[in-house]
């Protein structure tokens, strides 16, 4: 059909024909980067058809094909089978979370940090490694995955959450984060799936987007991902691979129970899928919730690569975290490591050692626990109303908004407190559900964190 005869035609995008050069799909695509990311295609829009898109500039079909392509990889849209193309939510804005700096005056209900008060026990452990008569051995590059008794230490740790391994398949890594982009570029190839949960860690999806992999959103329960829903994608796409934190989910604070984790892992299993299990929350639910069970790992440890970092447990600023995998998967993820880091800070690694060694970890994992039983027990002062799922020890809390309020990051900013909206964590499709994740961990103080909390009551009129 010609470009003439769709001038009164409804589009929701009608590229200009003249605009494109060789290669049409490269310069297509382009087109509708820059109209995605200068906000000209708001998130959640359906684009055109491919067939009526092709008609309407009068080109090859698959030059469509291709250029959707493109532009699916670099996460700015996405396809849902039967239903259409569609502009990502957060196509057109980085949804990183870091600690960035705000007012002094702005009390931080955003960031989850890792009730930092525990850090004086981290500070007089480091002098003591400072003593050490083989300090000097920390400062070279042997070892890259880990020395042998830091690794012994680590999986010593990891027994307390059920993990059972050996020194040969671990490694110590510069935190979770660290670990997950480890994981995707040992593993995963551009253009892979990965099935994620409807709401899910908001840096994994930008991980997702600088690595070209495509995330599947799979709806949940109260009790996690949904099996059946996985296996109805698993028919319907080539997924590669699941990110899961069973422990405690963020943003939602959904723990999978064990009949769930076996549930889960006989769909895994079946689709020969590669797990990616982050379970820095296991301290918070090993031997503390009673169904927690244990990590998929134990299920499924020929198909999983766990991650269990020290960041939330014992100290966030030294960024060590422990990777356990399978021999198959063993070569590709120490190249990884090395190409990615050299290798992780022995002094940092060495430091959490002495805490593991000395009993100290678990002291400051018991006033953690402490901290946040305080911290959960006066938000539900603040915030009575019963929550459709929340970890009772969770660092931070997934507070539902009614259906006439959505308000945004900046509004609360402005009124001297930084959350986050749900909209920062969505892997796929908008929703007609709003959130707000507001951390608990985050602020210098009780008092501090119940100041902001009112205010936030007030601003949302509850």
């Amino acid at each position: 059909m010609p470009i003439n005869s769709f001038t009164d035609y409804p589009m929701s995008w009608k590229p200009e024909r003249n605009a494109l050069k060789r290669p049409l799909y490269l310069s297509l695509a382009l087109l509708l980067e820059h109209d995605i990311t200068n906000g000209f295609l708001a998130p959640g829009t359906k684009l055109p058809p491919q067939r009526e898109l092709a008609d309407f500039l009068d080109v090859n079909f698959t030059t469509i094909t291709r250029a959707y392509k493109q532009c699916e990889l670099k996460g700015l849209i996405y396809a849902v089978t039967g239903s259409g193309t569609f502009v990502s939510p957060n196509a057109a804005r980085s949804i990183t979370i870091s600690k960035d700096k705000i007012s002094n005056e702005c009390i931080d209900l955003g960031f989850v940090a890792s009730f930092e008060q525990t850090n004086t026990t981290v500070a007089e452990a480091a002098k003591k490694v400072m003593e050490k008569r083989y300090l000097e051995q920390l400062f070279n590059y042997n070892d890259p995955t880990g020395i042998p008794h830091q690794k012994i230490a680590a999986l010593n740790w990891m027994k307390a959450f059920g993990i059972h391994a050996d020194t040969e398949n671990m490694a110590i890594v510069s935190g979770a984060q660290n670990a997950l982009a480890i994981t995707l570029l040992a593993l995963f190839e551009p253009g892979n799936r990965i099935a994620v949960d409807i709401y899910t860690f908001s840096n994994f999806i930008e991980f997702s987007k600088m690595f070209r992999i495509k995330l599947v959103p799979i709806p949940g329960d109260e009790h996690g991902m949904l099996p059946n829903e996985l296996e109805n994608q698993c028919l319907q796409l080539d997924v590669h691979g699941v990110f899961l934190m069973p422990s405690c989910s963020n943003p939602t604070t959904v723990m999978i129970p064990e009949y769930r984790k076996k549930e889960l892992a006989a769909i895994i299993r079946k689709h020969n899928l590669i797990l990616i299990e982050d379970d820095i929350h296991a301290f918070l639910s090993a031997g503390t919730i009673e169904d927690y069970g244990q990590p998929m790992f134990q299920l499924l440890p020929e198909q999983t690569v766990y991650i269990c970092s020290t960041s939330k447990s014992i100290c966030s600023g030294l960024r060590v975290a422990y990777m356990v995998f399978n021999d198959a998967f063993k070569y590709k993820i120490i190249e990884a490591i090395f190409n990615i880091n050299v290798k992780t800070s022995s002094l940092d690694a060495e430091i959490i050692t002495e805490l593991i060694l000395s009993g100290k970890a678990n002291a400051i994992v018991a006033e953690k626990k402490q901290l946040a039983q305080s911290a959960n027990h006066l938000f539900s002062e603040i915030f009575p109303q019963p929550l459709p799922t929340s970890h009772p020890l969770s660092f931070y809390r997934w507070l539902p908004l009614s259906g006439n309020v959505n308000r945004t990051e900046s509004y609360f900013l402005n009124k001297g407190i930084r959350v986050f909206h749900s909209d920062r964590f969505l892997s796929g499709a908008s929703t007609h559900d709003n959130y707000l994740r507001i951390a608990l961990a985050s602020t210098n103080s009780l008092e501090e964190l119940k100041r902001g909390l009112e205010i936030l009551k007030e601003n949302l009129g509850i």
